[in-house]
């Protein structure tokens, strides 16, 4: 009965206490002693408390502004936003402190965390990519201002993650086409187009050679789906792709799947010049019974009776 007595005490002792600390802070934030203020806010700060810390150097914001204390809060600030995961915030105050302090000692950092704020807020590829395109600029900025800066390296690196990520984007994107094909034939030449375009736009993308097989295979279901009398073109047209890439990867993981398609670029060749050959005599083979039956004139007959006629 003693011990739980004694417990009870003991919380209530807790209780008073974190009530009291509660009160002093309430207390402080509601004064104008501004430099108490920012000493607790950076004590809070270093102590990890930066929940607390962010209350006070908010209220600081506005009555330091135009004082000399003013640059070390507002750093203070930024990072404090950073630390709460709040990147959006804390990317616009770090930029607006390097704007605002250019020659200050803590410039460079600053540029470099609004630039590095931008790189978290970057989405999974599948979203869309605004600010990743925002921090590869931001990124490639702070490069151009402090291209011997330690950072320069990171920063070059998290250019590369955010490439990369884009790359996925546009691979992906262009394999859509392909997947939706059978829905919509011209989606097999709309897949082509925009595999040869992410290759443009990205020269050094990491799925190039995935990318060169499937144009073939996307070329070749074109050609499959298109009219009998477009088809050879079209063949050709993958063919064409084929040689590109077996000359480009002659040891290709993918090889064995492009010569299987080759295979069948050359049956569908073969088969529509068999079609063609087929439908070219039945035309000629309906002409001919068209002209015996009188349902259209001989052309021969009338050019021979016009000629003698001439004589």
């Amino acid at each position: 009965m003693f011990k739980v007595k004694h417990l009870i005490i003991l919380v209530f002792v807790a209780a008073i206490g974190m009530a009291g600390c509660k009160s002093r802070f309430e207390k402080l934030r509601a004064s104008n002693d501004v430099k108490k203020k920012y000493q607790e806010g950076i004590r809070l700060y270093n102590s990890r408390s930066y929940s607390k810390a962010l209350v006070l150097f908010e209220d600081l914001s506005q009555k330091y502004r135009g004082r000399e204390e003013a640059e070390g809060l507002n750093f203070y600030y930024a990072n404090t936003l950073y630390k709460l995961q709040d990147y959006t915030t804390a990317r616009y105050q770090f930029k607006s402190f390097a704007d605002t302090y250019p020659a200050s000692k803590d410039a460079e950092e600053a540029r470099y965390m609004a630039a590095y704020c931008y790189y978290l807020e970057s989405p999974v590829f599948s979203l869309d990519q605004e600010n990743t395109y925002k921090a590869i600029d931001a990124l490639q900025l702070f490069i151009n201002l402090y291209p011997t800066s330690e950072r320069a390296a990171a920063a070059a690196k998290y250019i590369g993650v955010l490439r990369g990520k884009l790359e996925d984007k546009v691979f992906e994107n262009a394999k859509m086409y392909l997947t939706t094909g059978p829905s919509n034939a011209d989606n097999y030449r709309a897949a082509v187009i925009a595999l040869k375009n992410a290759q443009r736009d990205y020269p050094d993308i990491k799925y190039a050679e995935e990318m060169d097989f499937l144009m073939i295979k996307s070329q070749y279901m074109y050609a499959k789906n298109s009219i009998p009398v477009r088809q050879e073109d079209r063949y050709n047209e993958a063919t064409d792709l084929y040689n590109e890439f077996t000359e480009n990867y002659p040891k290709s993981k993918f090889t064995d799947d492009a010569k299987r398609l080759k295979s069948d670029i050359d049956a569908g060749i073969a088969f529509n010049k068999q079609e063609m050959a087929t439908f070219a005599a039945d035309q000629a083979k309906y002409m001919e019974m068209l002209k015996r039956t009188g349902k259209i004139k001989d052309t021969t007959k009338v050019n021979n009776t016009t000629d003698i006629k001439n004589k």
